[in-house]
């Protein structure tokens, strides 16, 4: 299946691109938004687009543009080596959080409850550790934390207890070895709305496994610094989870300081230490067209912030 970019034009527009400008595609996937963002810049403008999986970086490289140039790597890794070594700031940064189409639907991948493949889940599958040998190696306690604090899995305790107990007898490998112990485990007639009973377990255990949520905080605490003055950050992400992190992370941004009332302290410095690092600008949810088009985008939330 072909990766249909989701909210694609209100994130160029969320952008606001100088023809002149340089831009960070920090995920990259198959190069739906990188492509947009290429066609909106001059031919002053740059692109630096990142991937950590090596199937995205080669189709980065077929890309033939002066001003364009693709990383390899984790977005939150090579953010910082952009600003701290290469003295890079650019006028705007876009995240698209979560898997591709691209990476469901290769089950070998084993992103996918719906296809039977290896449980490996990682972004980059050249480095760490797959996703079965972690359930393994780690304790029940472990996983139960994984699965409540990555997934809000409500039986995450009753899982983690299965997992742990089916891997002292036949080791779980495959993604329908894990899918048939949750279907077992959540009662027929509990139901996550539209979702499939999976779908929390696959969602936590990938996020752990590839460090995701510390990446995203990383880039945001980064992004005050290597973004410009007026520069902007757009972020989609697909889940609650991250969508609180980024939305409180722009709030706690925006906000000024407040003082205790008689502190010795001047104007001067009350300017300083309570000035705004964000303006939030607003955050758009796909239409009901566009859902049913692409049912991914169903989740999807986009938010835009500016830096002062």
């Amino acid at each position: 299946m072909l990766h249909i970019p989701v909210l694609l034009q209100e994130s160029i527009n969320a952008l606001k691109i100088k023809p002149t400008g340089t831009y960070i595609d920090g995920t990259f996937g198959s190069g739906g938004h990188s492509l947009e963002i290429l066609k909106n810049i001059g031919p002053k403008g740059t692109l630096y687009a990142i991937d950590q999986d090596p199937y995205s970086i080669r189709i980065g490289k077929k890309i033939q543009d002066k001003r364009f140039f693709i990383k390899y790597g984790n977005f939150s890794n090579i953010i910082k080596n952009l600003y701290f070594r290469n003295n890079i700031r650019v006028n705007g940064i876009l995240l698209d959080l979560g898997i591709s189409s691209v990476q469901l639907d290769i089950a070998d991948r084993g992103f996918s409850f719906m296809k039977n493949g290896p449980l490996d889940m990682r972004m980059n599958n050249q480095s760490g550790i797959p996703a079965w040998k972690w359930l393994q190696k780690s304790s029940q306690k472990k996983i139960e934390y994984v699965l409540k604090n990555f997934g809000e899995e409500r039986y995450a305790k009753k899982i983690s207890y299965a997992i742990v107990n089916q891997n002292k007898k036949n080791l779980i490998i495959n993604t329908f070895d894990l899918v048939d112990i949750i279907k077992k485990i959540i009662p027929t007639q509990y139901k996550y709305k539209q979702k499939h009973p999976a779908t929390r377990t696959f969602q936590a255990i990938r996020i752990y496994i590839n460090s995701e949520i510390d990446s995203l905080k990383k880039t945001l605490n980064l992004s005050t610094k290597i973004l410009k003055k007026k520069a902007r950050i757009a972020i989609i992400s697909f889940h609650s989870i991250e969508s609180r992190i980024i939305k409180n992370f722009f709030k706690k941004n925006s906000g000024h300081i407040s003082f205790p009332q008689g502190l010795p302290i001047s104007n001067n410095q009350i300017i300083k230490y309570s000035k705004k690092k964000l303006k939030i600008i607003k955050k758009i949810k796909p239409s009901n067209q566009e859902i049913q088009k692409n049912p991914r985008a169903r989740s999807a939330i986009l938010r835009i912030a500016e830096i002062l």
